[in-house]
């Protein structure tokens, strides 16, 4: 099944929540530290108690990374653990010159077995071009972030008086031939997403900010209501898997993530 697939099957469903594993051992429960893979262990229940209601999983490399060998084999098992028709984000932000991006593609989709990649565009379309080879994979690109620094540059004004963030837009809108391209936006900027949600094509979007970086819900899902569009994520990282810290945390996460649906089938 390819990764759009995938996307689109879960929300057709009513299934739109990607839970972020950005999982931190100074922050899941003390009771896993005795654990031989405490991160693992803490994403082996995150998961058994969301699969049945969560649209994708979004894995923030950085968290792996920085535990070394340890890491990458918590990510991989972690990997491992999740169904075949869920999609899987590698949340690595990548894109370098063309022969380095192809690397990091092989490595996130041969090597990870990730559906999906996050990839920065700001060294044009050379350095994305090899992700985009992977015909049955999809491609978040960056657009507008949810972060404050988004102003430093996705902001900035063009000489046509466009925004850069909407010149990456339109830019992946016309990379998208082979329906593999999605993009990112954040969901603290609910002003710009009701502008711009006309531009996006046919783009699934990955929408992070709800919950601790201050984004609605409700708006962002009314936005997307009134555009008659239901190929998104709304992902929530913290909100559901820090929902709890004792040793029922796996059941608070599970009764959030139902929550969040519930609340997106609502407005849709």
């Amino acid at each position: 099944m390819k990764a759009i697939e995938k996307l689109s099957y879960q929300n057709s469903k009513g299934k739109f929540i990607c839970v972020g594993l950005d999982s931190d051992r100074n922050k899941i429960p003390s009771h896993l530290l005795n654990e031989n893979d405490p991160i693992f262990e803490f994403n082996k229940i995150i998961i058994q108690e969301t699969v049945e209601h969560a649209a994708a999983y979004k894995l923030n490399f950085a968290f792996y990374e920085k535990e070394g060998v340890k890491g990458f084999e918590s990510l991989l098992k972690t990997i491992q653990l999740i169904p075949s028709d869920i999609l899987i984000i590698g949340d690595a932000k990548r894109a370098d010159i063309g022969n380095t991006s192809k690397m990091y593609a092989q490595s996130a989709y041969e090597y990870f077995k990730c559906d999906s990649i996050t990839l920065h565009p700001y060294m044009g379309e050379d350095s994305i071009k090899p992700f985009l080879e992977y015909k049955d994979k999809l491609n978040f690109i960056l657009a507008l972030t949810s972060n404050y620094g988004a102003e430093d540059f996705e902001k900035l004004k063009l000489e046509d008086g466009s925004f850069l963030y909407q010149k990456v837009i339109k830019n992946v809108v016309k990379w998208n031939s082979d329906n593999n391209c999605g993009i990112v936006f954040g969901a603290t900027k609910i002003e710009e997403l009701k502008e711009n949600i006309t531009s996006f094509g046919n783009l699934p979007v990955l929408l992070p900010g709800v919950g601790a970086q201050g984004g609605s819900l409700k708006d962002v899902i009314q936005c997307f209501a009134s555009a008659n569009r239901k190929n998104f994520l709304i992902n929530s990282s913290r909100g559901i898997i820090y929902k709890d810290n004792s040793t029922k945390f796996g059941e608070f996460a599970r009764q959030e993530i139902i929550n969040l649906n519930n609340s997106v089938n609502e407005i849709l």
